[in-house]
């Protein structure tokens, strides 16, 4: 409850415990181990900040906190510690309540923009190495210089793989981007969207604005389903740790106000920082050092104070330690570490009180009026006025159904022209002109095929049409040789004969009958001869003639 700017949240044998309301937001610390009430002290913490009117955000693990939306009711252990608070009719009420959720099944969708998470985060979520990380560092420069938007997880892959085939063209501008490099982070974003980081990322994109409602003078607490979330610490932590970021980006300077304008509790905070890089570490520490002046406090919830790391553990001004246990050296260090956190008090022994304090106890520090960490108390936690544990499925419908316009618009996931539609259609005009290319290619080998067959056919008409010019001018000069060698010899033979019956007439006439008979026989054997020597000329001229036409 809320009296003069302050908080009422235990009660010690000294007196009330408050928590100074302008100090709120100096951050916090709940620790302690499984079943010493941190869960009960949350919800403590949260409903009176929500009375206060400050709205809060908080991460369900088990269901329980969802009980916050609903009016508590008077038992036992309450009836007990009713006089030691000095309350006698406590008002049970639950506070005014939203339900989100990652996947978008027990409550109001909250997605990011790959662009959003950015590449540190990104890198956080999928266990980069520093060179994979410099690589996914140039992939969302290049997409920020070409004016490509990384919504989804489809839009992350296509832009890796634009990146990967086009490597070449970068390196000069963007650093070396080795494939290796790429193939690892393209693995990465499968395992990531098999998880279902795919329903994570996309839009309508969360505005962080939407945290910051009151209702009826009390403060909204959004609850966030991580029943299924905590399946993947990974995707837990970055997904809070991009939350708390965004309020540190979005918000406008403020200075210190008389309560801080929102809360932000961060369970199982151990999982933020494990296995997470110095710079990222370094990065954490200054958004929650600076993060107060816009009016938000940011409050850690994990078993022992060595969990979060002692620059950001410095950080944390209000402290609630409850009971640890000390079974073996280490623990017993921790339980050693966790006292030296806080101012000791002359009463007791801080190390021993840790160990012997009983469910629903803690020792408590808060900053005083003047910023100073008061000296550590001994005290029990009040109990809290909403109901305690988880509620029906049917009160959740009940209660998204009266939710706000805006809040249930993020169930309607919408898909706009980003790195997947730009780089696709690009790909597909690429191809298109490519097909083109190789259709007028085709053409052009098809027609000069043509051309060449035409060409041969043409040489080969042309010698075809000599070879039978050749043939016919052949034969016209064998047989004119052939006639004119004729000629010739028959005119030799018969000079050869007439020249030879002038001379010997006398001796012819007498032996008449014997000369007819040698004339006959010797015309026989000169037409016989002159045949051959026709054949014989007629070949070498033959010979000479195809020589000529057939070089």
């Amino acid at each position: 409850m809320l009296k003069d700017g302050q908080l009422y949240i235990a009660h010690s044998d000294n007196g009330n415990i408050n928590l100074v309301g302008k100090m709120a937001n100096r951050h916090g610390l709940i620790a302690g181990a499984t079943g010493t009430g941190k869960t009960v002290t949350l919800q403590v913490l949260a409903e009176t900040f929500s009375q206060a009117g400050v709205p809060c955000f908080m991460a369900d693990m088990k269901g329980d906190l969802s009980g916050i939306s609903q009016p508590g009711k008077l038992s036992g252990f309450i009836e007990k510690r009713m006089p030691e608070f000095g309350i006698e009719n406590p008002e049970f009420a639950g506070c005014p309540t939203r339900f989100f959720d990652v996947f978008g099944e027990q409550g109001f969708p909250m997605r990011a923009t790959v662009s959003a998470m950015g590449p540190q985060l990104l890198a956080r979520l999928m266990e980069l190495t520093e060179v994979q990380t410099g690589v996914l560092n140039a992939v969302f420069r290049i997409a920020d210089d070409n004016n490509l938007l990384l919504i989804d997880l489809k839009d992350l892959k296509l832009m890796l793989d634009f990146v990967g085939k086009n490597a070449a063209q970068f390196t000069t501008e963007y650093g070396n981007i080795a494939p290796a490099s790429i193939g690892a982070i393209q693995r990465s974003v499968l395992q990531i969207e098999s998880e279902g980081g795919n329903q994570f990322f996309g839009e309508p994109a969360f505005n962080v604005e939407d945290l910051f409602a009151v209702e009826n003078g009390r403060g909204v607490m959004n609850v966030l389903a991580a029943d299924k979330l905590m399946l993947n610490p990974k995707l837990y932590s970055t997904y809070l740790l991009w939350l708390m970021t965004e309020l540190y980006a979005n918000l406008p300077e403020v200075g210190d106000l008389e309560l801080p304008k929102f809360v932000f509790f961060f369970d199982e905070a151990h999982m933020l920082f494990d296995g997470t890089s110095k710079a990222l570490v370094d990065k954490i520490e200054q958004v929650i050092r600076l993060i107060r002046s816009k009016g938000v406090g940011i409050y850690f919830i994990t078993q022992v104070p060595s969990d979060v790391p002692v620059n950001v553990l410095a950080q944390l001004s209000n402290r609630v330690q409850h009971a640890l246990r000390a079974y073996t050296p280490q623990d017993q260090k921790a339980v050693r570490a966790a006292a030296q956190t806080f101012r000791p008090n002359p009463s007791f022994k801080t190390e021993e009180a840790i160990l012997d304090l009983g469910t629903g106890e803690a020792l408590v520090s808060f900053l005083d009026e003047k910023g100073a960490p008061s000296v550590v108390e001994r005290a029990k936690i009040l109990f809290p006025l909403s109901q305690i544990g988880a509620i029906t499925p049917g009160q959740r419908m009940d209660i998204q159904a009266t939710a706000p316009k805006k809040l249930k618009d993020y169930e309607k996931f919408f898909d706009r022209e980003s790195a997947y539609e730009v780089l696709t259609e690009a790909r597909q005009k690429a191809e298109e002109e490519a097909e083109k290319e190789r259709k007028a290619l085709e053409k052009q080998k098809e027609k000069e095929a043509k051309a060449k067959e035409k060409e041969k056919e043409k040489k080969a008409s042309s010698k075809s049409k000599k070879a039978g010019i050749g043939r016919t001018i052949l034969g016209t000069m064998i047989a004119a040789a052939a006639t004119s060698f004729a000629r010739s010899a028959g005119t030799r033979i018969g000079k050869s004969i007439g020249g030879g019956s002038s001379k010997k007439s006398t001796s012819t006439a007498k032996k008449s009958t014997s000369t007819t008979k040698k004339s006959t026989s010797t015309a026989k054997k000169a037409n016989t001869a002159t045949k051959k020597a026709v054949n014989t000329a007629a070949r070498k001229v033959t010979t000479e003639i195809l020589k000529n036409i057939f070089k």
